[in-house]
């Protein structure tokens, strides 16, 4: 598998090559889907300009990203480019390898269960095979890489990858069972952009279902552990946060980009659901409006966790999508990333209800963008409701896509308890309906 593996790193680093050599890199790191005012390379090179001066890079209203950030590219700014196809790699090696172990899991626990008959007869075909699982990392290090909202964002130099290289290596540290290297990359990806946050409850899940530790709050195991957990976490926290601190010399940039992230005062149009509904809204409904918007990532963590206590991964891809969905200032960056999981996911697809449907509904509104784009900034014929309507639709596709993988795992699940074929007490044919 490694030279496959190789050869599709090399394939996606050639074309990031030649789209870094072209005239579109220019334009694409201009995208409004493509980078973020939290995520734009020129505003990064705004906040170098300001630190090579001596003045303190927040002290405008120019740079949002956070201090470690700045001062890694305060040494490789010359190697930007090589920088993010790194970044990139990086994250597709460590999908990579994650969806590997993980696949090795799931094949050992379905080895069990059919030792022990847990398994009705009529759903063995829902089994997966040796040959079906073996494909599946390379296809994620494929999707991933080749992904073009993926390329776009390495060649706009936007930020974006990084973050997602730092969530590939905590989802890498959490399969391995690493705690130490899970609670530092998660601290690490809250550090970024806070939204991570989130991704601690299928991490905690799953190193107790690993550990053999039962979710419960009765048992003096449990709380020794998510008191270790947290201590970690914490811990790693507190100390990029001094690091920062001690880079810096002060605390203006807890406003400048945590303040920035949750606030929301710049509303530059984007993929998300914030700039247009905010850009209409009354002053005084502004605040209470803030914080249903936000508390939007985080309100779906506790539901999901209980519903998918058994399947921590799952719960995972499900939190990397609400994230992307309902973020502040997302970019197709974010999406790339929860839609690189899609092939370990691809024993689901006889319960797929709308995959064509949505995907294409996904594909129309990626090229819809920068049309609407130009017929309402350039051309003058259109105004922003259109490119919010495009805007909105992709987010309804989003939901749509991530709700029929969950109806799907759900139905699979039940099959697998209860039998493909269900029959009534009469002996007919029986229609399962999930509520």
């Amino acid at each position: 598998m490694a030279a496959p593996l190789m050869l599709i790193l090399i394939l996606a680093v050639t074309i990031r090559a030649a789209l870094y050599r072209s005239n579109l890199a220019d334009l694409i790191a201009e995208r409004v889907e493509v980078v973020s005012p939290l995520t734009a390379w020129k505003r990064v090179v705004e906040g170098l300009a300001l630190l090579d001066l001596g003045v303190s890079p927040y002290s405008g209203d120019v740079f949002h990203e956070t201090p470690l950030i700045i001062y890694l590219f305060h040494f490789v700014v010359d190697y930007a480019e090589i920088t993010f196809m790194l970044a990139d790699v990086l994250t597709a090696v460590a999908l990579y390898k994650a969806v590997k172990e993980y696949n090795k899991q799931v094949f050992r626990k379905q080895k069990f269960a059919l030792e022990a008959d847990r398994y009705p007869l009529d759903c063995l075909e829902l089994i997966r095979t040796p040959k079906e699982m073996y494909y599946i990392p390379l296809k994620v290090a494929t999707f991933y890489l080749l992904n073009p909202f993926t390329i776009l964002s390495c060649v706009a130099k936007s930020t974006c990858a990084l973050n997602n290289a730092v969530i590939a290596l905590f989802f890498l540290a959490t399969i391995k069972g690493n705690v130490l290297l899970s609670a530092i990359f998660l601290a690490l990806a809250t550090y970024q952009s806070i939204y991570p946050l989130s991704l601690c409850a299928p991490a905690l899940l799953y190193f107790m279902q690993r550990q053999y530790i039962p979710v419960n709050y009765r048992r003096a195991s449990f709380w020794w552990f998510l008191t270790q957990y947290a201590f970690i976490y914490l811990g790693s926290l507190f100390i990029i946060v001094g690091l920062s601190f001690f880079l810096l010399g002060s605390w203006d940039y807890l406003q400048s980009v945590y303040g920035f992230i949750l606030s929301v005062p710049d509303l530059t149009p984007n993929i998300g659901l914030f700039w247009y509904f905010f850009a209409e809204m009354f002053e005084h409904f502004r605040l209470f409006f803030l914080f249903v918007f936000q508390i939007n990532v985080f309100f779906y963590t506790l539901p999901l966790s209980i519903k998918l206590k058994d399947h921590p991964v799952f719960l995972m891809f499900m939190q990397l999508a609400v994230i992307s969905i309902f973020k502040s200032y997302p970019t197709v960056g974010d999406v790339a990333l929860y839609l690189a999981f899609i092939p370990v996911w691809s024993h689901l697809h006889r319960f797929l209800r709308n995959i064509f449907l949505v995907a294409c509904v996904l594909l129309a509104c990626s090229a819809l963008f920068p049309v609407l784009w130009h017929l309402w900034i350039y051309a003058g014929s259109a105004n922003s409701n259109f490119y919010y309507a495009i805007t909105l639709l992709f987010n309804v596709a989003q939901i749509l896509l991530v709700s029929d993988y969950f109806h799907a795992f759900l139905r699979r699940e039940h099959h697998l308890s209860y039998g493909l074929y269900l029959k009534r007490k009469d002996g007919s044919e029986a229609t399962l309906v999930l509520k």
